[in-house]
């Protein structure tokens, strides 16, 4: 009996430990020489989406990072509207892992990736999550 109450604290104990590293682990900042990020290709990244989109829509950037600073457990790490690039990180709900999305803006067109900080697949949630917010502001 009191090795199983050893077992279940330290079990409890690893849980707590490895929710707080999640949380408070420094997050991955775009190369302050470059602020621009290198997109990897699309094509099979298991742990992230990508896309890029055609606009002539001068508001189209604007209202996207609107759209996308309105979720729930979103915040901008870094960059601005102006400056061209811009990355968010959101968190799950309970554990709390965390997932980057960059946005790119260059003339006629936006890059938007997301992808997942730990683990090997996202099982979908980026692309559900950019769909989505390109759908929100109708990309």
């Amino acid at each position: 009996m009191k090795l199983a109450v050893i077992l279940l604290l330290g079990l409890a104990a690893l849980a707590v430990a490895g929710s707080l590293y999640v949380r408070l682990a420094p997050l991955p900042m775009a190369d302050p020489g470059d602020r621009a990020p290198r997109f990897p290709q699309f094509e099979g990244d298991p742990g992230g989406f990508g896309t890029t989109l055609r606009t002539e829509d001068p508001d189209a950037a604007a209202r996207l990072d609107a759209v996308i600073r309105a979720t729930p457990r979103t915040r901008l790490l870094e960059g601005s509207l102006a400056e061209g690039h811009l990355r968010y990180v959101t968190r799950s709900l309970i554990w709390g892992f965390p997932d980057i999305t960059d946005v790119l803006l260059r003339p006629g067109e936006i890059h938007i990736h997301g992808h997942l900080v730990y683990g090997r697949s996202d099982l979908g949630v980026n692309r559900r999550r950019i769909e989505g917010w390109l759908a929100a502001v109708g990309l």
